[in-house]
Formats: C-alpha cells, structure tokens, sequence
C-alpha cells in the first residue's frame, strides 16, 4: 500500500465512529423535533376546528 493513504487511512478510520455517532445522533435529534413539530401542527389544527365549532354554535344561537 502506499504510504500516504497507509497515513490518510490510519488517520481518518480511527475517528469514523465518532463521524458516525455524530450523523446518528443528529438524524435522531431533528427525527424528534419533525415528529414534535407534527403533533403541535395536529393539535392547533383541532384547536382550529373547536373553535370554529364554537363560532358556528355562536351564530347560530345568536341568530335565533
């Protein structure tokens, strides 16, 4: 093997678990906050349509 890349390979292997954790644990972080970001979005959304509903009932009885 030529010494160079014998150096480059001896260099850069060595930290490859730690490159790998890093891109693990990043995927993992923004995996959590698409999926809390999700819920906030589905929660709004029913709160949206509660008051709505309510708005709605509102007219309608005060049309009475």
């Amino acid at each position: 093997m030529d010494p160079i890349l014998a150096e480059v390979y001896s260099t850069v292997l060595p930290a490859a678990p730690y490159v790998i954790g890093a891109y693990v644990g990043i995927w993992l972080v923004l995996m959590v906050y698409v999926l809390v970001l999700s819920r906030r979005a589905k929660h709004t959304s029913d709160d949206i349509e509660t008051l709505r509903e309510a708005l709605k009932r509102r007219e309608e009885k005060d049309a009475r």
